[in-house]
This record gives structure tokens, C-alpha cells and sequence, in this order.
């Protein structure tokens, strides 16, 4: 007997949809069945008109804990990801006090959060210019890739220069790593703030001319640069623009080993959003022009973006304030919770894409990107994540249908069509219709594979 079987549903591969039957037992996925299912189990689950797509996998994610805890923390921040389908996230190592660069704080934060996670997790390694000695190390714990910034960032997560990022990819490449790279020209920026600032120039217009697309687009060609030099692979976080993407592309086919991503608040929101609502829509790179929103979409359809992720970015409502100027408000984005029914809608219901592209970005993708083995997948033998869709429930994001710790996002008020109804983590139910089912946190740390 089986534990659970999910009958008569649409099964989405990143190749196709079949109509048939999931079976699952001790958390793996057990069979697959296309004719009449006569199995039996503890539990039958009725997918008729939906989608069962692989557990959606959220490769960059701030959790803020330990450390800025006011902010988001693993409970809420998991709780919500299960609500969304998201069954794997990929913590950043910033934001987090101390910042995790180094095996003891590895050791450190996986005990803080190993009891309060509902969903899988897996935890980026710091890439700063006081742990290069210690990337090899953060490699053995099992970190899924290292991350760094040309941008301007913060006192404690250093900004590199192009000679410490050659350097650091001279050893990362020794163990097979990824370096993953926050793309903004460190001086632009810097001097275009400062001389905004000094001329008393703090609104939102100034904010955007500060972080042109020029910025964005030099920093990611001198990763594809130094990347092509060292043979490392690198992977481009939160593309902004079509016209990064277009180097991206040409440097793929070139060879370089890269690969990219982008979020869904550059592919359904623009700079107007921002420069009309204000802050809650501020983060870094910048919203584009309408134009440059909807181009970049064909950069995921053609497979150079190869995965969509939230960037869940949290902040406290206070630090959203604009009293003291655009360039002192919180620049990041809550989204864990929604991505793939904005998505879904999005490509599905609106441009008419088939669900098997979301299977591929949003699951299949990260899964190979960051090494993470048996997850991704609806195939026998992996492990038994996976979320069912009900492709006619129409959905608003409200403020109270948030998990989050602060329920601020701005994607509240958008309305659509296609919502995760059911999530399951290695075999265990843990969300439905928009309730946790586990009040025990069953989330278990993933390392790479190496």
C-alpha cells in the first residue's frame, strides 16, 4: 500500500503534460501511472483538472535569521514558501549576524534553524574579501554556491574588486563551485548616489538614474570576462534588463559557464510602479521601462534566464519610509509566497505559454544549477516534493493572506487566475488551501552535490 496517491491529474514535466497518477511511499515518488490507477493508499488526493508540478525550488531567498530577526525570520519565511508551492529555498549568507563565511558559522546557523524550517533548505556561502581562505571549507560543509557583489552593499558583506573575484574563482573552480554575482558597477552607482545626496536630490527619479542600466550591464561583462578566463562558473542574480541578457546569451553561446536569473517583479512590474506607489517597490537592480519588462520575457522563453526566483527581500514597515529620502528606504521586495501564481498567471494565462516552461524554471533548473540531487523532478525514485495547481482558482494577494513575519509586499492587490491548492515535502502533506497542515517544521538542510 502506498501513502498517498494523487489520481487523475495533469502531470508537468519541463518536457510535457501527462494525464495519469503519482504514487508516493516513504517520502520518494513511488510510480507513475497513466492507465486506470487501481493502487491503493492511506491517503487518495482527486487532481482532476489540475496540475501537479514538481515542489517549486527558490534559489535566493533572505531569511535574515540569525541576526535581523525584525525583519523576516525561517519560520515565517518557510511557512509562506509552503503556502506557495516553494518546497526548497536557497538562503543568501548576508543579512544574517554574522554574515556566513566560515565553517563554524555554517555549523552555528544550521543549529538556529534547522527546528523551524517547513521547508527544505540549502545555504549560500559568503564571498567577501576576509574569506577567501575559507571558500574550500564552506565548500565541504555543502554550500550551494558563493555569493558576492560589485555593488555597493554593506559595512560587514564587502563589496570585491575584479582582482579579488579573479582570485576567488582561481580556487573555486578547483572544487567545481559557483560564484554568484549581485551585477551593479560598484563606482556609477557610489558616485552617482554621493552626488545625488550632496545636491539634495532624495526622490525617486534620482533613485533610478543612480543605478542606470549601464551599471548593470559593465559589471555583468566583466564577470563573463573574468569567468571565461578562470573556466568557473558563474551565475548572474536577479537580471534586470534585455540588454544584459542579450551579453548573457552571446557568452553562453560562446561557452562561458554561466547562467542567470531573473524575479517576477521585473517581468510583471516597471519603474512606473515605483515612481506612482513609491518604496514598497524599490529594489536593486531597479524596475525597467515597460518596454524592457516585457523584452526580458523572451530571455526566459529562449532558456537564457535559466530560473526565476523571488529575491524575498523583507524589511520592517518603518524602513520602507521615504521620510528621510529614497536612498535611506529598505530596497527589497517580499515574494516567496506568490511567485509561482504569478508566474503561472503571468505566462500560462496570459501569454499562453505551456505550464511545462514554470516546471523547468522554477524546478527543474534550480535543482541542476545549484547541484541539489533527487529534487526537481516528478520521477520515480526522487524525492516526493510537489505542488497541485488548481489552474481555475482565481486569487488577490492581500496583506492578510501573507505568511510573512511583516505582511508588506508589493505585489498585494494583484489579482489572477491559477493557485497552488496543496504542498508536499518529501511525501508529507504540508500546506493546503492556504493553511499549514505541519505545525512540527519538517524541513531538512540540502547540501550539494559534489
Amino acid at each position: 500500500m502506498y501513502d498517498i496517491i494523487i489520481k487523475n491529474v495533469n502531470l508537468v514535466t519541463c518536457e510535457k503534460i501527462e494525464h495519469g497518477s503519482i504514487a508516493i511511499k516513504d517520502g520518494k515518488i513511488a510510480d507513475i501511472i497513466f492507465n486506470d490507477c487501481k493502487e491503493t493508499s492511506k491517503i487518495t488526493i482527486d487532481g482532476t483538472g489540475k496540475y501537479l508540478f514538481p515542489g517549486i525550488i527558490d534559489g535566493h531567498v533572505h531569511l535574515n535569521e540569525p541576526g535581523f530577526t525584525w525583519r523576516e525570520d525561517f519560520q515565517h519565511g518557510t511557512q509562506a514558501a509552503a503556502l506557495g508551492g516553494v518546497t526548497t529555498i536557497i538562503d543568501m549568507p548576508m543579512q544574517n549576524e554574522p554574515a556566513l563565511s566560515n565553517k563554524d558559522i555554517f555549523i552555528s546557523k544550521e543549529n538556529c534553524v534547522s527546528s523551524k524550517a517547513h521547508v527544505d533548505y540549502a545555504f549560500y556561502g559568503a564571498l567577501v574579501n576576509y574569506n577567501i581562505n575559507s571558500l574550500d571549507e564552506l565548500n565541504s560543509c555543502g554550500v550551494v554556491a558563493f555569493k558576492s557583489f560589485f555593488a555597493p552593499v554593506s559595512p560587514d558583506y564587502t563589496t570585491l574588486t575584479a582582482g579579488q573575484i579573479r582570485d576567488a574563482l582561481s580556487i573555486i573552480k578547483k572544487f567545481d563551485g559557483m560564484a554568484s554575482f549581485h551585477c551593479e558597477d560598484y563606482s556609477i552607482v557610489t558616485y552617482e548616489q554621493n552626488k545625488a545626496i550632496k545636491e539634495e536630490r532624495l526622490t525617486r527619479i534620482d533613485f533610478l538614474n543612480s543605478r542606470p542600466v549601464i551599471a548593470e550591464l559593465i559589471a555583468v561583462k566583466n564577470i563573463i570576462e573574468l569567468a571565461k578566463e578562470q573556466n568557473c562558473r558563474v551565475h548572474i542574480c536577479h537580471v534586470s534588463h534585455p540588454a544584459v541578457a542579450e551579453e548573457i546569451k552571446k557568452a553562453k553561446i560562446a561557452g562561458v559557464k554561466i547562467t542567470a536569473e531573473t524575479c517576477p517583479h521585473y517581468l510583471v512590474f516597471d519603474k512606473n510602479d515605483f515612481l506612482n506607489t513609491g518604496a514598497i517597490f524599490k529594489c536593486a537592480p531597479p524596475l525597467r521601462t515597460p518596454n524592457d519588462k516585457e523584452k526580458l520575457m523572451d530571455y526566459v522563453v529562449d532558456g537564457t534566464l535559466d530560473i526565476i526566483v523571488s529575491d524575498h527581500s523583507p524589511c520592517a514597515p518603518e524602513e520602507k519610509s521615504e521620510d528621510s529620502g529614497i536612498f535611506n528606504a529598505w530596497g527589497g521586495i517580499s515574494g516567496i509566497q506568490n511567485g509561482l501564481q504569478i508566474i503561472y498567471d503571468h505566462l500560462v494565462v496570459k501569454k499562453g505559454f505551456s505550464p511545462s516552461l514554470i516546471a523547468k524554471i522554477m524546478s527543474s533548473n534550480p535543482a541542476k544549477t545549484f547541484g541539489i540531487n533527487n529534487k526537481g523532478h516528478l520521477k520515480i525514485g526522487y524525492d516526493a516534493d510537489m505542488v497541485l495547481l488548481d489552474p481555475n482558482k482565481e486569487w488577490e494577494i492581500t496583506n492578510e493572506s501573507l505568511k510573512y513575519l511583516n505582511k508588506q509586499s508589493a505585489f498585494v492587490g494583484l489579482k489572477g487566475k491559477g493557485t497552488p491548492v496543496l504542498t508536499i515535502l518529501r511525501g508529507k502533506v504540508i500546506a493546503e488551501n492556504g493553511n499549514i497542515l505541519e505545525s512540527t517544521p519538517y524541513g531538512k538542510l540540502i547540501k550539494r552535490n559534489k
